[in-house]
Formats: C-alpha cells, sequence, structure tokens
C-alpha cells in the first residue's frame, strides 16, 4: 500500500469513526423519489466516504466527501488486465490521483472553488456544488461498462445575473509505468479534459466536458471516448439490473437496498483472458476467483437476477476448478488468480472442495439447465468425495482452516466445512435425479447426509457461554459468529440457543455479528449468513429488527451504500459477493426458496409483522420467468407463483410453511 492511499484510509477512518458516535436512528443518507439515495451537505460539514463501482476492464474507488464544506476527491484506479510484476493476486496495475492535483477552472479570471451541497447514488455518483464564483457545478462519475475508462462527467451552470467568462485549463497528466514491472510492459495511466479554452457562458446557460481516467499498453493508440455514450451504457445497466428480481414490500429501506446490492453483486464481473470472472474488488482482488466469494457466495445467486454476465462468470469459475481434479484427491486450489493462468492456496484446505460442491449444486439446480448440470456433474461428484475422505474419526470433515484463513482459531475441524458439506450432499441428490444418475450413488449421498447431521450434533453441539448452540471446533470455548450456519442448511435442531446467541450482547454490535465474542472485528458475510439463517429457521420477527437496523446503517449511513467486507481489515471494502449474500437473506430467508430441481423449489415465504404482503417479480430462476405474491388473508398467506397469465401454484398457507412448487 503507498503512503498516498495509506493516508486516505486514516482520514477516511477518522471521519467514520466520528459518524460511529451518532444514534443509530440518525442517518446521513435519504431516500430519494428515482430509486436513489441522496446526503445534503449541511454548511461547513466534514464527512469523508468511499465507494467501490467497476465494469468489464475497471474497477475504480472513488474517496469522496467534503471538509469544512469543501470539496475532497480521489479517484483510486485499478486495472484487473493489466497486469504486474510479480503476477500474484493483488498484481492489478493501480494509480490514484488527488483532484487537489488537477488545475481548476477560472471564472473571470478567478480559481474556482466547490462547496458541495449534496452527494447522489444510484450507480453513479453525483454530487452538486455551490462556488463563490456565480456558477453550480454538477458531477457524474462513473465507469465504463466495457472499456478501460472511468469518466467525471461535468456540467457547469451560470446561476448569476450577469454573463461570466469560464476558463476550462487542458488537462492531459499521463503517467508511464516502469517496464519492468509490468508483464506486457510499460502501461499508460491518463487523465484528460475533453474540452478546454475560454467560453463566455450567459445567465442560465450551462457548458459541459468531462474528465476521463483511462489504462492502457503504453504504445496503444487511445480509442475516441464518448462521455454521454459511456454515460448511457452505464444507465442502461443500473436500469436493466434495477428491474429484474424487484423486491416489493411496504419497507422501501429494504426494497432499495436490495436493488443496489443487486447491482454491486452483478458490476464487478471482468472480461479476463481467462473468460469472466466475477471478482471481489477492494483494490486487491480481481481478475480471479475464490471457493468462497464466487463458488459459495455469489454464483448460487446469479440464477435468480439472470444477469447473463453473472451467470456466464458462475460456470466458468467451476469450469477453471474443474481444472484441478486429479485421481488422487490433491485439493483444489483456493483461489485462480492472474486471469486463471495462476493459483493462490496460501491457507491451505479452508475447506473449499465443501464450498465448490455446496455451490455448484445450488447453482446448478436454480439454472435449470440439463447441459450445464451434466458439466458441473464431475466437478461435484469429485468434491463430495473429497470431503468423505477427510470425514474424521469423528464423523464430521476435516479441514487446515476456513474462509477466514487463519484469522481467527479454526481447529482442525470446523462447523462451517461440515455444514456446507451436509447442504452440497443434499443438493447433489436432487440434482443427480434430474440428471438421472444411479440410483445407488444418490442414496450413498442421502446415507452420509444423515449420518453427517449426527456428527454435526455430536461434534459441534455445545452449551457456549450459557447458550445452547455449537463450538466451532474442537476446544472453542467462546461464541463465534459462524453458529449461524447450520441454519442455513435447515439444521434446526438448536436455533433456539443459536439465534439467542447470535442477538446476544456477546455477539451483536451495531456493525452486526463481532467475528467472536469479545472481539472487535466483524466480517459482514458472518451477519449477512446470520440474517439468512434466522429468517430460514422462522424467527421473522426477530430477524427483521436486526435485518432493518443492518439495511438501513448499511444504505443510508455513515458508509454506503452496499454491504462491506470487514473491519478493521480492509476499511469496509465493498466487496461484491458480500452484496449476493445480501441478495440471498430475501430469496433464500425472508421467501425461503430451496432449489430443488432444474423446475422445482420449494418455498417458506415469512410475511413479518406489519406487512399485508411481499412479492418477489421477475425471477429468473429454474429456466422460466415468474413472480411470487405473498399476502395476509386473516391468519394465514396466500401465496401465488405465475408467469403472466400462466399460474402454477396458488393457495392459502400458514406463515412459515414449506411448499413444494412445480414450474
Amino acid at each position: 500500500m503507498n503512503e498516498s492511499l495509506k493516508k486516505i484510509l486514516i482520514f477516511t477512518f477518522i471521519f467514520w469513526s466520528l459518524g460511529n458516535a451518532k444514534s443509530q436512528d440518525s442517518f446521513r443518507w435519504q431516500l430519494t423519489s428515482d430509486g436513489g439515495i441522496t446526503w445534503n451537505v449541511k454548511e461547513n460539514d466534514s464527512h469523508l466516504d468511499h465507494i467501490e463501482m467497476s465494469g468489464f476492464h475497471i474497477s475504480t474507488i472513488v474517496h469522496y466527501g467534503v471538509e469544512n464544506g469543501k470539496l475532497k476527491q480521489k479517484i483510486h484506479l485499478v486495472f484487473p488486465m493489466l497486469r504486474t510484476i510479480p503476477n500474484d493476486t493483488h498484481a492489478s496495475l493501480a494509480h490514484e490521483i488527488d483532484n487537489e492535483d488537477l488545475a481548476k477552472i477560472k471564472v473571470n479570471g478567478k480559481w474556482v472553488d466547490e462547496y458541495p451541497s449534496s452527494f447522489y447514488h444510484k450507480g453513479i455518483l453525483g454530487y452538486q456544488s455551490k462556488t463563490n464564483e456565480g456558477i453550480e457545478i454538477n458531477h457524474q462519475l462513473f465507469p465504463s461498462i466495457d472499456q478501460a475508462v472511468f469518466i467525471d462527467k461535468i456540467e457547469i451552470v451560470n446561476v448569476s445575473n450577469k454573463v461570466l467568462r469560464v476558463d476550462l485549463p487542458k488537462i492531459d497528466l499521463p503517467h508511464i509505468t516502469d517496464p519492468v514491472k509490468g508483464v506486457d510492459g510499460s502501461y499508460r495511466i491518463k487523465v484528460i479534459s475533453n474540452k478546454q479554452g475560454s467560453f463566455n457562458l450567459g445567465i442560465n446557460e450551462a457548458l459541459e466536458y468531462a474528465l476521463i481516467y483511462s489504462g492502457s499498453l503504453a504504445n496503444s493508440e487511445e480509442p475516441y471516448i464518448s462521455p454521454d455514450y459511456e454515460l448511457n451504457k452505464r444507465k442502461k445497466l443500473v436500469n436493466e439490473t434495477f428491474s429484474e428480481l424487484i423486491f416489493e414490500t411496504p419497507d422501501e429501506v429494504l426494497n432499495r437496498a436490495f436493488s443496489f446490492a443487486k447491482l454491486r453483486a452483478v458490476e464487478s464481473i471482468y472480461h479476463t483472458k481467462g473468460g469472466l470472472m466475477h471478482g471481489p474488488g477492494g483494490g486487491r482482488y480481481y481478475a480471479a476467483i475464490w471457493a468462497n466469494d464466487q463458488a459459495e457466495y455469489a454464483n448460487p445467486f446469479f440464477p435468480f437476477l439472470g444477469n447473463l454476465e453473472g451467470n456466464e462468470s458462475a460456470i466458468n469459475s467451476f469450469r477453471h476448478f474443474a481444472k484441478f481434479m486429479n485421481d488422487e484427491y490433491k485439493r483444489i486450489p483456493s483461489s485462480i488468480i492472474a486471469e486463471g493462468i495462476d493459483i493462490w492456496n496460501g491457507a491451505g484446505d479452508r475447506g473449499d472442495m465443501a464450498m465448490i460442491a455446496y455451490g455448484a449444486a445450488r447453482f446448478a439446480l436454480a439454472y435449470g439447465d440439463e447441459k450445464t448440470a451434466k458439466e458441473l456433474w464431475p466437478l461435484i461428484e469429485w468434491c463430495l468425495e473429497y470431503c468423505k475422505i477427510k470425514i474424521n474419526s469423528d464423523g464430521v470433515v476435516s479441514s487446515d482452516s476456513d474462509e477466514l484463513e487463519g484469522r481467527f482459531p479454526a481447529g482442525d475441524a470446523n462447523l462451517n466445512t461440515s455444514s456446507l458439506y451436509f447442504d452440497a450432499l443434499v443438493s447433489a441428490v436432487m440434482l443427480g435425479k434430474e440428471l438421472n444418475i444411479e440410483p445407488a450413488i444418490l442414496n450413498k449421498y442421502t446415507l452420509q447426509s444423515k449420518e453427517l447431521k449426527k456428527a454435526i450434533e455430536n461434534y459441534f453441539g455445545r452449551n457456549i457461554s450459557g447458550f445452547e448452540t455449537y463450538r466451532y471446533y474442537k476446544g472453542n470455548d467462546i461464541l463465534r459468529a459462524w453458529i449461524c450456519t447450520p441454519l442455513t442448511v435447515d439444521i434446526f435442531k438448536r436455533s433456539k440457543g443459536t439465534i439467542e446467541a447470535l442477538f446476544s450482547d456477546k455477539l451483536w454490535t451495531v456493525d452486526g455479528l463481532a467475528s467472536e465474542s469479545g472481539s472487535t472485528t466483524f466480517w459482514d458475510r458472518a451477519t449477512l449468513y446470520a440474517l439468512r439463517g434466522v429468517f430460514a429457521a422462522g424467527e421473522t420477527k426477530r430477524a427483521m429488527h436486526f435485518f432493518r437496523n443492518y439495511s438501513k446503517r448499511r444504505l443510508l449511513g455513515e458508509h454506503v451504500p452496499y454491504p462491506v467486507e470487514a473491519y478493521p481489515e480492509g476499511n469496509q471494502r465493498h466487496l461484491s459477493a458480500e452484496s449476493a449474500l445480501y441478495c440471498r437473506i430475501i430469496t433464500e430467508g425472508l421467501f425461503g426458496i430451496r432449489p430443488e430441481g432444474f423446475a422445482q423449489f420449494s418455498c417458506s415465504p415469512k410475511l413479518p409483522e406489519g406487512w399485508d404482503e411481499m412479492a418477489l417479480r421477475n425471477i429468473k430462476a429454474f429456466n422460466h420467468d415468474f413472480d411470487i405474491e405473498v399476502k395476509r388473508e386473516k391468519e394465514k398467506l396466500s401465496i401465488k407463483v405465475f408467469s403472466g397469465e400462466e399460474i402454477f401454484l396458488n393457495k392459502e398457507i400458514e406463515n412459515g410453511e414449506t411448499i413444494k412448487i412445480q414450474l
């Protein structure tokens, strides 16, 4: 990390900490009528934040805000396919440009400082600035969806009562990298203005120009960039994403948070030499895939949204993992890096084969395509056999660590790995029936899942800190966030004690779950798993209270608008797969959707108190496009599953009752 970035992170943390001192009921951001959110800046306010936005060939972390009312902005550019040396996990070319280093515009010969009056998010970072020179300046910042380009599109408006002379400076700042540090030699990072010169601006007249940030090979030709065209492409992506898989409830904060999370989940896909790769982001994790972030977290969600690139990136990730199957059952790497040409396996076996089998089986069922499922079956079968080989004398799965990679103890066998393996076995039986796999094989998986479920109870089931829940590993006597995992795979024997523990003051904090009792560290992924699991267990009233608070904090609080990775590590980066996990709270938790076949799923909707109805619309899973409507009918729920005029199911059920739906 360079010194400049360190200073930004420290500065951001100071303002974030100050924001944390506020009441939880006090929110910096508000909802807007067009589906976005806005922050109306108070006079002389001081607050900084950062947001990540991505496209096929670029990701940008924009640090923005105000210091004593004055604009502060730094652009951290990442070019995932411009690889540096050593070509490892973090070898995406990165560069940072501070607004203070760019020449300012002049009005009647005076330099202009900007004082933002509002900021805005909806897939585009917008802000409006006042000045002391009689003009207003409007910005729209966004990445190109398919070029290695980031754009700050600017409009200057004369709001004075006289003609003003506006001077736009020529900005052409190239940075050429050292050729020995690049896989392909020198790279050129550049920021240019597409317009310069002096302009007389009449009353209420507007002037537009753009700052264009780009990265390329040093000797490559520079393509023409149309800011308006790039903006319209970005808007099209945002609008399409917001209009698919629509979550409708009386709670507009939850509806809006779901829409934002969908966007972050699908925008972070990179067009690498190894095909489309969904990447976490965060300034460090690009052009690569992981068994947890992609296979386990994001891939099972993509079929529900129906995003073409999301589904292809999921299939492609499993293809990459499948290349490492072998007759000796040596583990598949945790991560395929550097556009698919190398691996990272630095934490040993984190339970990766359980993660891959879990994600691949759920994805194949929800995607609903027999050809794809046949392609994925050998990988699923291999991973299940690997896990079986790793079963210890107590009947649970051994693994070197878990997805936290040694940050917290995980013992020789952890609860997460065995829980994921259990679910993978259950899903494999369902998928195998669709593929006409030999009944003897599927019966074996069924028996193994039953034996494993008993072993999970016997090995992990314990009273920890007064709660009848789970120890995370042998010898563990401190409550851990990941005791929530069994709830997400329909293991509910200890649900009461586990839920009490999760929401107790020993684990729950203002930012969700602490990683372990007494720790100040939190990882959103555990909180997102827990909320999904508590809904699945039928504790809707309790879950909703914490789900609302979490959603408001992430969407409207001091660091917005997406779920984050962790803190203090990573400074709450907007990693993409966490947003997919947020969406799965709704699809799998609140609506209780469980894939069971190519055109079949079970559903156990939980309509919260105070809601008369809720719906999921434009669901793309199971090779269909359909809606689910849930309405309150006295003491029961009316559930309707339909596609246009075609009704698949229309009946009354008990709240939380599980029903089977055949499309």
